[in-house]
């Protein structure tokens, strides 16, 4: 059994895709596939890629059918920083053109800790201690 992080866009994938694989130093895109022509999705967009980020493997998409949803902070992806500068230059890269749902900062749970939406809507809790 293997359980992955799916994450399912609408036209933006690839692009979200080459955005993470640039913010993280230990990253690489693992594979992509696109629609053909008749194969339900617009031309050229990804019928399913994998990534890596820190030895970690995620899925995405670009979903042809339109949805009443997207992505919620709810669930967020956690990044265990190595260091205060890492945690920073993450914060500034992923809120760049997103939001700041908390604040870079020293908290009772953590030395340095920050939580931002990116500019794709995916939640990002970066926590160095």
């Amino acid at each position: 059994m293997d359980i992955s992080t799916f994450l399912m866009f609408e036209g933006r994938a690839e692009e979200a895709m080459n955005f993470y694989v640039s913010v993280f130093d230990d990253a690489e895109i693992v594979s992509i596939n696109r629609y053909d022509k008749g194969q339900g999705g617009p031309e050229g967009t990804v019928m399913n890629a994998v990534f890596k980020l820190a030895g970690g493997e995620y899925m995405c998409i670009d979903s042809p059918a339109k949805h009443g949803f997207t992505f919620t902070p709810a669930m967020s992806l956690f990044v265990q920083c190595d260091s205060e500068q890492q945690a920073e230059e993450l914060f500034t890269k992923l809120s760049d053109s997103g939001a700041v749902m908390m604040p870079l900062g020293t908290y009772p749970f953590a030395k340095k800790f920050g939580w931002v939406e990116d500019k794709f809507g995916i939640s990002w809790q970066l926590s160095f201690n």
